[in-house]
């Protein structure tokens, strides 16, 4: 269904495999692109995969969005997770194509229910592992 705002519509795979990671933790991450005025799949990370083969599977040159699933244990030794969204724009990309990730991002992020945090980044140096572990705990 495209939302008359950004004219974009979310292929129903999308859903399907963020609740696979979110309920049955089937992947570690998952990166979404926008083709044809759709946001689809554009890779999926199994669970055994690390944040760096997730860093590594977002182009240089082109937006995408992310979730990540990210797995901690906290100061008192508790196992905890919290699922990122990543708004993936970096300064290499077109400006065309900056503006309609923008500007179609929220009405995405709303279609997966239970991201818990947010993180917008232009350069691999914003989305840290450091940065990542430090908006987590």
């Amino acid at each position: 269904m495209a939302n008359a705002a950004s004219g974009m519509a979310v292929d129903d795979a999308c859903k399907l495999k963020f609740l696979e990671l979110k309920a049955k933790r089937n992947y570690r991450f998952i990166v979404f692109k926008i083709h044809d005025q759709q946001v689809v799949i554009d890779k999926l990370g199994g669970p055994g995969e690390t944040y760096e083969d997730f860093s590594a599977a977002l182009p240089a040159d082109e937006c995408r969005y992310a979730v990540f699933d990210f797995d901690f244990t906290t100061n008192e030794n508790c196992q905890k997770s919290k699922i990122f969204f990543i708004a993936w724009a970096p300064d290499a990309s077109r400006v065309r194509s900056k503006m309609v990730y923008a500007s179609s991002k929220d009405r995405f992020k709303r279609e997966l229910d239970g991201i818990q945090l947010e993180l917008q980044a232009t350069d691999p140096s914003e989305m840290s592992f450091d940065i990542i572990k430090a908006r987590a705990c």
